[in-house]
């Protein structure tokens, strides 16, 4: 199964480039093992409002894959919930899953509408640039958990 982290904006330059990369290399270098063929990140431009960044994100999730938004208004999901998904899509021969980052302002419904999942890291907002390097790092422990590596304690 392929990962992609697809987003709105241009991550320039910074520390939490440095981060998103780290742990998109790791994922990559640890998933190649167990199934997960591609880990990467699609930066999108922005748009002129929700509605044309939401048929931005939608036109470049391939058909047959899953779709998970990243919003506040999603769910909470502990990270073995998180790692246990992934194995079960790519066990039943999901060939993608794409992570969704919205704009500034958010998702318009139809993103909301076609994800399979939406989630939230907790009932904080947090910045975009931090939710790529946060979903880049739930990717790395997902595959060190279904690879049986210790990074992930409990």
């Amino acid at each position: 199964m392929n990962l992609t982290i697809l987003a709105i904006g241009q991550l320039k330059r910074s520390p939490e480039r440095d981060l998103t990369d780290l742990y998109i290399d790791r994922a990559l270098k640890t998933g190649r093992g167990i199934g997960f063929r591609a880990v990467r990140e699609v930066q999108l431009d922005a748009g002129p409002n929700a509605r044309a960044e939401a048929a931005r994100v939608l036109e470049r999730v391939p058909s047959g894959a899953k779709l998970i938004a990243l919003d506040e208004r999603g769910e909470d999901m502990t990270s073995e919930a998180f790692a246990n998904m992934l194995g079960q899509w790519r066990d039943q021969g999901v060939s993608e899953t794409v992570f969704a980052i919205g704009g500034a302002e958010g998702f318009a419904p139809s993103v909301r509408d076609a994800a399979h999942k939406t989630l939230r890291f907790g009932k904080a907002t947090w910045p975009h640039k931090l939710v790529r390097a946060m979903i880049a790092e739930q990717i790395y422990r997902a595959t060190t958990m279904l690879a049986g590596l210790p990074y992930h304690k409990v």
